[in-house]
């Protein structure tokens, strides 16, 4: 019986993963969002909220494999767990699991304990109102189903320790209720905008936000992916090194 899976690499071949061939595979958002942790990030429990094929946490524990660090992904879709479990597996990576489980349900609150996470990080679906995929993996990966940003959100929090980091990254079309769940609840906020390339508008944000924080907003320098057909010197970085952002920033 043929494999359902392929076997793909990040960071310039460092990490090995296996993702679904027809289904949800991950982008160059997951590696980014990785790059927001600083190298420097010690003795911390990190969340991966819908984790998918683990490409977020899989960068987090290669950056971060000396540094003391245990990394939990949760992930709805079945087989998407069990790949990057896979994944965890092949990479050596022994402080990360994945664990199945749906985040809408009460129950899984009891499983991953609120208020126990130093970092949880989440790349989620990023619209209610798109046009879904015909393939299920695709669509439950890319829309949200019946469960808002703003209550996503409100689990991520839920699961943050107090003073706490979260990271995420969605389209810059968010960041009004992005901005408008958080006000009150968090601070310190940092907004990273990504630009595909010179002279166009930024299609996607990166944010990062410190629970119970009364620190003002900060809107970093922008970040330019591409120039002309090859990656930026500072997206090659990122993107190919697994250099963290606080070194091209």
């Amino acid at each position: 019986m043929p494999k359902n899976y392929t076997e793909d690499y990040l960071l310039n071949k460092k990490i090995i993963i296996f993702q679904p061939i027809d289904g949800y595979r991950a982008s160059s958002d997951a590696v980014m969002l990785a790059a927001m942790v600083c190298n420097n990030t010690q003795n911390a429990k990190i969340l991966d909220v819908g984790s998918g094929t683990g490409a977020i946490s899989l960068c987090l524990a290669s950056r971060l494999q000396n540094n003391n660090v245990f990394i939990t992904g949760v992930e709805l879709q079945t087989e998407l767990c069990k790949l990057a479990n896979m994944s965890a597996l092949q990479n050596n990576f022994s402080g990360l699991n994945y664990i199945n489980a749906d985040i809408t349900d009460k129950q899984t609150s009891k499983i991953l304990h609120p208020c126990s996470y130093d970092i949880v990080i989440s790349n989620p679906p990023y619209s209610d109102h798109d046009m879904p995929s015909p393939n299920k993996s695709k669509a439950a990966a890319h829309n949200m189903n019946e469960f808002s940003l703003t209550q996503w959100l409100q689990f991520c929090l839920k699961m943050t320790k107090p003073f706490g980091r979260i990271f995420m990254v969605n389209r810059t079309e968010a960041l009004p209720e992005i901005c408008t769940f958080f006000h009150g609840k968090a601070g310190n906020m940092e907004v990273l905008p990504i630009y595909t390339k010179q002279n166009e508008s930024a299609k996607r944000i990166i944010i990062s936000v410190q629970k119970d924080s009364k620190s003002p907003c900060k809107i970093l320098p922008p970040f330019f992916v591409h120039d002309g057909d090859k990656y930026t010197e500072k997206a090659e970085k990122i993107l190919r090194m697994g250099d963290d952002f606080s070194s091209v920033l």
